[in-house]
């Protein structure tokens, strides 16, 4: 028996903590996975003295199972977000007050949201009217005006 083989228990450990290091540096939740089929692998190797070719079989079987339920685990978890609409702009729109740049005439119009025109819908409303985004259909923005609040079903203006 030769060192390496002797130590292969080592090589698998070795080769764990070095796909795991490669995870802190390179994230991407891939290699961590596979850092534990190949520590997986050590502890067998250390308490079945398995030759090679079986070792090379198991790595492979283990890395393939926990990637998969890896994935699988996270595809079931919702992972939070600091900033859930970081790439949905018009979700990051909703709340903010504009100003009417081509009156909303039969529902239809446009407003100046910061240094860009977008397309609205909502209320009439006049040109230089501010109005309030408070959804988004595609990337037209639907706006009601400024202090306007909406009317619930069941409910009468009067409420």
């Amino acid at each position: 028996m030769t060192g390496l083989e002797a130590n292969a228990h080592w090589v698998w450990l070795g080769a764990a903590a070095a796909l795991a290091i490669l995870e802190l540096i390179f994230p991407g939740i891939f290699l961590v996975w596979i850092a534990l089929a190949a520590a997986g692998t050590s502890i067998a190797v250390l308490l079945f003295g398995l030759p090679l070719a079986f070792q090379v079989m198991l790595f492979a079987i283990l890395a393939m199972a926990s990637v998969y339920a890896g994935r699988r685990w996270y595809a079931a978890h919702d992972v939070p977000s600091a900033d859930p609409h970081l790439n949905n702009r018009v979700a990051r729109l909703i709340g903010r007050q504009v100003m009417v740049v081509g009156a909303i005439d039969g529902g239809q119009g446009r407003v100046r949201v910061g240094d860009s025109v977008w397309s609205c819908r909502g209320p009439d409303c006049a040109e230089g009217t501010p109005v309030r985004i408070v959804g988004a259909d595609g990337i037209c923005l639907e706006v009601e005006p400024e202090g306007a609040r909406r009317i619930e079903a069941g409910q009468s203006a009067a409420d």
